[in-house]
């Protein structure tokens, strides 16, 4: 019999996960988004990170949640404002394993009790089936200025329904 795989947990994020995430940010630009980016695209996104403090302090500003498996982080995501997920990034060994779904689900509840009535994401193209298949509609093509190279995402918006008052989550 096949090992289950163990399933994901969320935690918040902590200023001392910052060096971990910027190398989970990294390494999802270049390993999973070849296909729709070209190498100076990549280089241009992934430099968000290379300032350390900024990077932990953009995090430290929205609302982030850490994905673990084993205690280990495995990815992250953060919700702007009440209604809008500013990033989502799974490491590429673990892609597949429920760790973006199980961040995204969190988003989703949260922005819910802040009371948002939909959320929106600007979706790279690598990510756009992930966003389709959880419901999530395009509303426009954008083209976004990333240090000296353009790089093209959708912005996507999903309807949130209210929790029944009582329901199980």
């Amino acid at each position: 019999m096949g090992q289950s795989l163990p399933k994901p947990a969320l935690r918040p994020f902590l200023p001392a996960d910052t060096p971990l995430l910027a190398a989970i940010f990294v390494a999802a630009i270049q390993e999973l988004t070849g296909d729709d980016y070209s190498e100076a695209q990549q280089e241009a996104w992934a430099a968000a990170a290379e300032n350390e403090d900024a990077f932990g302090k953009k995090l430290a500003g929205e609302l982030t949640l850490i994905a673990t498996m084993q205690n280990s982080p495995v990815g992250f995501a953060s919700l702007k404002g009440a209604d809008h997920i500013e990033m989502l990034y799974v490491h590429p060994s673990v892609v597949g394993q429920g760790v973006g779904a199980v961040l995204i689900d969190a988003l989703e509840k949260l922005a819910g009790a802040r009371g948002a009535k939909a959320l929106s994401v600007d979706a790279s193209d690598n990510a756009l089936d992930f966003f389709r298949k959880r419901g999530y509609v395009a509303q426009q093509r954008n083209s976004v200025p990333r240090h000296g190279e353009w790089l093209a995402n959708t912005t996507m918006q999903k309807a949130l329904t209210p929790a029944a008052p009582g329901a199980a989550q």
